[in-house]
């Protein structure tokens, strides 16, 4: 779905800022590459040594080495000491590389929000880059459920996965004791102290068929999408690319919605 931008505060201009431009097509160019997203969905299972991986994506050892040092480049991959296969001379060291924790989804929070915040860019060719880059790498991390990453505040990046089931989204309430919810409720620090607490929540994301809904659950400080306020108790339908506001002020939350598989 297509919307004109509502937000000024949403809109980044990269045609105004060539270095960022610059390093967004080195990033993108980096995992566009096909071998390279074998090698990081490999990595994912057990780290593998550079033979064992050029065997499995068949192409040789130089390539791969080449790979596997763009890949580190940008922080996405480790390597560490292991023990090799037993040969006739013995067990002998080689390096293992493997995924960082928290790599895949790095990179997907990363992708959403370039994607998905209004870029103006004037290089057709790299909205059409980005967008194949994210639809290869996204599926594989979150599936067909959206991904809320907050923006904004002491935990700013930090992101959440929506299960089939929906959430619940609200303020940490160290007073109240832990009751059975949906899971992986969305539960954000005391820090964001606009936001109603979980035991009562703010609000709730759910689906409905194929559509994904956002309800504010009577909140004092109100729910908004795309900076317009939701009403109370009413769903309505999020799309690819919301902003989601938890009440106003530096004390709120802010909420991008990634959601796989947009038209």
């Amino acid at each position: 779905m297509t919307r004109e931008p509502q937000d000024s505060a949403r809109t980044i201009v990269l045609d105004e800022i060539p270095d960022y431009y610059n390093e967004l097509s080195e990033y993108l160019e980096v995992l566009s590459n096909s071998q390279r997203l074998k090698i990081l969905k490999l990595l994912e299972k057990k780290p593998r040594d550079v033979r064992m991986i050029a065997s499995e994506i068949e192409t040789s050892y130089e390539n791969t080495k080449k790979h596997l040092d763009k890949l580190m480049g940008m922080g996405l991959i480790r390597k560490e000491v292991g023990l090799g296969q037993q040969t006739s001379k013995g067990v002998h060291p080689v390096w293992k590389y493997s995924l960082v924790p928290g790599a895949m989804e790095a990179v997907v929070r990363n992708l959403g929000i370039f994607s998905n915040m209004r870029i103006q860019m004037a290089d057709s060719d790299m909205k059409q880059r980005l967008e194949e880059v994210r639809d290869a790498i996204q599926e594989d991390v979150t599936g067909n459920n959206p991904m809320l990453i907050l923006l904004g505040g002491p935990d700013d990046g930090k992101c959440y996965y929506v299960s089939e089931e929906g959430i619940r989204i609200g303020r940490v309430d160290s007073g109240h004791a832990a009751s059975p919810g949906m899971a992986g409720d969305v539960i954000l620090s005391k820090e964001y102290s606009s936001v109603s607490r979980i035991s009562r929540p703010h609000a709730s994301l759910r689906r409905e068929g194929k559509k994904w809904l956002l309800e504010d659950r009577g909140s004092t400080g109100g729910t908004f999408l795309n900076s317009t306020p939701i009403q109370k108790r009413v769903p309505v339908e999020v799309s690819d690319g919301d902003l989601i506001e938890l009440a106003k002020g530096t004390a709120a939350a802010r909420l991008l919605i990634i959601i796989p598989g947009k038209e």
